[in-house]
């Protein structure tokens, strides 16, 4: 694993996964936590590509993606923007939250787990 800053993001990329659905993952998480700037300005793709050292295909398709679901925006003779609607990010926020939630439950499920005991030990936990 490598890790790549491209204007003040960073990545970490597994070069034995699909780069485009690391680099999507990673900004959705980025601006659901609020580490990226509603608005801001992404990097042109060529830039983008240079920086993290991979092909601009595959910076195309992931900020594709991202416009598909609505985090950036395309602007003609400006370039690829992300949203400035806290609602979209929200909603983003809470689709990856559902993720985590059922990737948590199938986990205790595979140790045997009852909801009773996970829903008790989520309580003790310390979430600092």
């Amino acid at each position: 694993m490598e890790t790549r800053t491209v204007g003040g993001m960073q990545f970490v990329l597994d070069l034995s996964l699909p780069i485009y659905e690391q680099i999507v993952n990673q900004m959705q998480r980025m601006i659901a936590r609020g580490e990226v700037e509603l608005g801001m300005k992404l990097p042109s793709v060529r830039d983008m590509a240079v920086q993290l050292k991979i092909n601009p295909s595959t910076v195309v398709r992931a900020y594709q993606e991202l416009e598909r679901e609505g985090l950036c925006e395309k602007r003609r003779g400006q370039g690829t923007f992300i949203t400035s609607s806290q609602e979209k990010v929200e909603e983003v926020k809470k689709k990856l939250a559902a993720e985590a939630v059922q990737n948590f439950i199938q986990n205790m499920r595979s140790l045997g787990i009852t909801k009773e005991m996970a829903q008790k030990w989520l309580e003790e936990a310390e979430w600092e």
